[in-house]
């Protein structure tokens, strides 16, 4: 594949000759998709569109056999068993699976923990567990700078002695990648079902996942150059099989009669009805787009493009910055003084920046820092320096005229 920094020639969004400027630095809501991956979703529809699982015809079969090469796939990228891989709707759907799914091994005065870094998707499934259940939400705790407090969080887990722990690999609001090993290797000292948000992680990070050692791992296609509507389901087999399914219907079943119905095992019994069959295609046109690229190459390039923004913000007075600086997936939360965050974004927005604005699905960690909000700027391998020159030139310019 060639260097890093012409892999930005693949984006067709990225290139095309628009005379209004377009610089994006929104990738932590959703990354920009090569060229490959929409002709593989154009190439499915126009050549080979057709229902898996279910005929006998060429088509079907066709169909059917590129769906499961994807399994095998990110099975193998992440280093884990195709049987362990459920496709999902993303990592919202996967979380509330397994929330679903394990709702029956708990009782009344369980703990479960989450950290005070999530997006809301990993919060409101356990809170309304806890509901449902009589269930304890307990919340491992962050710095005053927004960063998890390592030391107390492993306090508490050893003190609550919780039976899930639910913790993001890397913030979505502030970009900290998490300590999740330790937090794995505590909260399976007393027992605890480990369950990771890698939605923001998948891409930058490229987790082994039997190295990292969760139970469960879950993450959204299109925040890694996939098609939207499509996320990933990781369970221990085990683990992945006691869960209890959401959805009942076609495809996932056994034998229906009216008096009982079987489900099949995982990974086909969280898999009701017609799946998503282009995104799964087009996402498997994105692992082979990731997997042409060398890893330590690409999160070499993030880092440094990532310090070189940070330089950047610091030399400009009244910018307050968020979060780890130092491990980190290439995520800046900022403010500028005591403006507000919705104003700034709508003038860079005018310079044709586009970041994002607001509490980021995280209002229980914006709560926690004393803020209503933040400016998001958040990179990816596709973008390079002059996109940030160009931001931080529209930054200054907007500053000043917020302050006429």
């Amino acid at each position: 594949m060639c260097l890093i920094s012409e892999l930005r020639q693949q984006f067709p969004i990225l290139t095309s000759k628009n005379e209004d400027p377009f610089i994006y630095l929104d990738s932590g809501a959703t990354s920009q998709k090569p060229r490959q991956v929409i002709e593989a979703i154009d190439s499915f529809y126009r050549e080979q569109n057709a229902n898996v699982h279910r005929g006998l015809h060429t088509l079907s079969a066709e169909a059917t056999s590129a769906f499961e090469l994807a399994r095998e796939k990110i099975a193998n990228f992440l280093n884990v068993q195709s049987k362990e891989i459920v496709w999902t709707a993303g990592a919202t759907d996967s979380i509330n699976i397994i929330a679903n799914g394990i709702k029956a091994q708990l009782k009344q005065g369980d703990v479960i923990c989450v950290s005070a870094l999530e997006h809301h998707a990993n919060i409101v499934p356990w809170q309304e567990l806890c509901k449902q259940k009589g269930c304890i939400l307990k919340v491992l705790p962050i710095t005053k700078s927004g960063i998890l407090d390592i030391k107390s969080s492993v306090e508490l887990i050893f003190e609550q002695k919780p039976k899930i722990v639910a913790i993001s690999h890397a913030s979505n609001a502030l970009g900290n990648i998490q300590p999740v090993e330790k937090i794995i290797e505590v909260a399976h000292e007393v027992e605890a079902t480990t369950v990771v948000d890698g939605a923001q992680a998948f891409m930058h990070l490229r987790p082994d996942l039997r190295k990292l050692n969760c139970d469960f791992y879950v993450f959204s296609a299109h925040k890694a150059l996939g098609p939207t509507g499509l996320g990933v389901l990781y369970g221990k087999y085990d683990l992945l099989n006691a869960l209890n399914p959401l959805r009942f219907g076609g495809e996932m079943i056994k034998e229906v009669s009216f008096e009982q119905t079987s489900f099949q095992d995982a990974p086909s019994k969280f898999e009701a009805g017609t799946p998503n069959i282009s995104g799964v295609i087009g996402f498997s046109a994105a692992l082979d787009f990731l997997n042409s690229i060398n890893h330590n190459d690409l999160l070499k390039y993030e880092k440094t493009l990532y310090h070189y923004l940070l330089t950047q913000l610091n030399g400009i007075n009244g910018i307050i910055i968020y979060g780890d600086t130092e491990n980190n997936i290439g995520t800046v939360s900022f403010r500028y003084k005591n403006e507000h965050h919705f104003d700034l974004a709508t003038l860079l927005n005018g310079y044709g920046i586009a970041i994002r604005s607001g509490h980021h699905c995280t209002q229980p960690l914006m709560k926690s820092l004393g803020i209503d909000g933040t400016i998001r700027v958040s990179l990816a391998f596709y973008n390079n320096r002059d996109d940030i020159d160009a931001f931080i030139h529209a930054l200054k310019e907007s500053i000043d005229l917020l302050e006429i």
